[in-house]
C-alpha cells in the first residue's frame, strides 16, 4: 500500500471550518510533511468567491487579505524542501451559470497576478485547476482548455485535475451515473482536453466500497489511453456519517488506500490538515494519524 505523498490545503475553508493557524502552526505543520513523506501541498483553491490567500487585484468585490498566504506557504515549503501547487480561481457562480468566458477571462488576469507575485520561487511547484466536475457539464472542457493552457504558457509546471464520479454516497437516485456513464463522459473530456493538464487525480468518497476496483481499474484504462499520469485522491474525511465532516474511520481508509494503491502512481488526500494532522482541530484526526503512522512505522 502506497503513503500519502501529497496533501490538498483548503484554506479558503469553503466547508470545512478553519483552524486559525498562523506561521508558527503552518511551519509545524510543514515540518511534519517533510518528515513523512509528504512533499506535494496543493492549494485546493487560492481564490473563490470574493475571498483569497493573496491581496489579489484580479478578483471583484474582494474581501480584506491581512496575510499573504501564498508568500507564506512558498516560503515554509523552500525551508522544508516541498513543494507548493496554486489553485486556480473559483467564482462560484458564473461557470455554474453556464457564462464560462466570465469565468476564464477571471482566471486568466489571476494566473498572471499569480506568476507576477510568486513565479520566480523555487517551490511553486504545480497548478491544480480547481473547477471539480463529475461530468462533461457546466463548459467543462472550454474551462480545462482555456485555463489550463494559459497556466502551462504563464509557468510551465505539472498541471492537476481532481474531479468525482456522480456517485451515490454524494447523489440522489434520480442523479447518481453508473460507473459505465462517467466512463464515457470522461473519455469525451479527456479526448478534447489533451495538452491541458498532466495529472488527474479522481476523488473516491462519492462511490461505495465495493465499487472502488472497477471505478480505479476504468479510470487507470483511461488515462493510459490519452496520456494522463493517474494519481488517486483518497478522502480521508468521513461521508458515511449523516454530518459534514468528521475524519475517516482508519479501516476504511485503508480499504480506500490499498484500492488507490493497485492502479495510482501516487496516493494524495483531501484533506491532511484538518482530518488526519496530529495537529488538527479534530481531536479524532490525531487518533488517525496514530493509525496511519503504525501502519507505516512513522514517528507518530
Amino acid at each position: 500500500m502506497l503513503p500519502f505523498s501529497g496533501t490538498f490545503l483548503d484554506e479558503i475553508t469553503h466547508d470545512i471550518p478553519s483552524q486559525n493557524w498562523g506561521a508558527k502552526e503552518w511551519d509545524r505543520e510543514f515540518e511534519l510533511y517533510a518528515r513523512i513523506g509528504i512533499r506535494d501541498l496543493i492549494i485546493i483553491r487560492s481564490g473563490y468567491q470574493n475571498k483569497c490567500i493573496f491581496p489579489a487585484h484580479s478578483i471583484p468585490d474582494l474581501l480584506p487579505v491581512y496575510e499573504d498566504l501564498g508568500r507564506l506557504f512558498l516560503d515554509l515549503a523552500e525551508q522544508h524542501g516541498l513543494k507548493i501547487w496554486f489553485g486556480t480561481y473559483d467564482s462560484g457562480r458564473y461557470w455554474w451559470r453556464r457564462t464560462y468566458w466570465k469565468e476564464i477571462e477571471l482566471n486568466l488576469a489571476f494566473v498572471d497576478e499569480i506568476v507576477r507575485r510568486y513565479g520566480d520561487s523555487p517551490a511553486f511547484g504545480g497548478w491544480y485547476l480547481t473547477h471539480e466536475t463529475s461530468k462533461n457539464d457546466a463548459h467543462i472542457i472550454e474551462l480545462f482548455n482555456a485555463i489550463g493552457k494559459h497556466c502551462r504558457a504563464a509557468k510551465d509546471v505539472p498541471i492537476l485535475i481532481s474531479p468525482y464520479p456522480q456517485g451515490s454516497k454524494q447523489f440522489g437516485p434520480g442523479d447518481t451515473m453508473s460507473l459505465a456513464e462517467s466512463f464515457d463522459h470522461w473519455e469525451r473530456i479527456y479526448d478534447a482536453t489533451q495538452g491541458s493538464f498532466d495529472i488527474c487525480a479522481f476523488q473516491d468518497g462519492q462511490i461505495q466500497y465495493q465499487e472502488l476496483p472497477e471505478f480505479h481499474a476504468g479510470i487507470k484504462s483511461l488515462c493510459d489511453r490519452y496520456g494522463i499520469s493517474v494519481w488517486s485522491n483518497v478522502e480521508s474525511f468521513d461521508r458515511d456519517m449523516p454530518i459534514k465532516f468528521p475524519p475517516a474511520d482508519w479501516r476504511y481508509l485503508r480499504l480506500k488506500m490499498e484500492a488507490a494503491s493497485k492502479v495510482a502512481e501516487r496516493l494524495i488526500t483531501f484533506e491532511f490538515p484538518h482530518f488526519m494532522s496530529p495537529n488538527s482541530c479534530y481531536p479524532a484526526a490525531h487518533n488517525l494519524f496514530r493509525r496511519y503512522a503504525e501502519h507505516f512505522q512513522l514517528e507518530a
